[in-house]
């Protein structure tokens, strides 16, 4: 085992030993795996970093593929709980480890919280994730070219959704609800991250960019980004 930034790399990425702790499965590109990352590090969670490259189909083999039916990442393990979907792991540490918060005290103010967060995580993810853009490409026979244009076309559509409603509302503050982050930057910034690997402007969404340089501004998003993952070095 290798300890980085208070994660431990069980460095036997298909060998999924017995959790001491808190393990999680994770793909260092994956946005769904940084979301996670860094709603932990902002909670100062300690846990296990087990790394399943997608690129190599590790997702899809046993023994992860048997461990997760969906064959998705993150799959996050407490115990002998096992748990899916990563807005889904978020909301059950906000309930477990509830300080620092990653949601507001009122009823309204979490749901407008959990609104932008699915904005993305529902109306962008979904549409532009690895195995969509690999169906894309082998099923259909989409050129690159056309892949890249259908990525950007529902990134922009929906970060224009979201500037919106940032720009819109006087529940932004520094961060996209408040002065302090929430499940919505946690969700936000991997997908900015995503966007960028294919070159496209933040300055077309002003109140997005000034967000999202915040995020980045703290040890939480930027020690657990893609380039900052044990399984991003060769």
């Amino acid at each position: 085992m290798l300890a980085l930034r208070g994660i431990i790399l069980k460095t036997s990425s298909l060998s999924l030993p017995i959790a001491r702790s808190v393990d999680l499965y994770s793909y260092f590109r994956s946005s769904a795996s940084y979301r996670v990352r860094i709603a932990l590090a902002l909670k100062q969670l300690e846990y296990d970093y087990i790394p399943i490259h997608l690129l190599k189909n590790e997702h899809l083999q046993p023994p992860y593929a048997d461990l997760s039916p969906a064959k998705l990442v993150p799959s996050l393990r407490d115990g002998d709980q096992l748990l899916t979907q990563s807005l889904a792991i978020i909301e059950y540490l906000e309930e477990v480890h509830p300080s620092p918060p990653l949601l507001p005290p009122t009823p309204v103010e979490r749901a407008r919280v959990r609104g932008l967060a699915l904005d993305i995580a529902c109306e962008i993810h979904p549409l532009d994730n690895l195995r969509v853009l690999r169906y894309l490409v082998r099923e259909l026979g989409v050129s690159e070219e056309a892949k890249d244009r259908w990525y950007l076309h529902w990134v922009e559509a929906g970060l224009d959704a979201v500037e919106r409603k940032l720009a819109g509302s006087s529940a932004t503050g520094r961060y996209c609800h408040g002065d302090t982050p929430t499940l919505a930057d946690c969700v936000l910034v991997p997908q900015i991250f995503n966007a960028q690997r294919y070159n496209w402007a933040l300055d077309k969404v002003p109140t997005v960019k000034r967000i999202f340089e915040a995020c980045m501004q703290l040890d939480a998003f930027t020690s657990t980004q893609p380039s900052a993952c044990p399984d991003a070095r060769p």
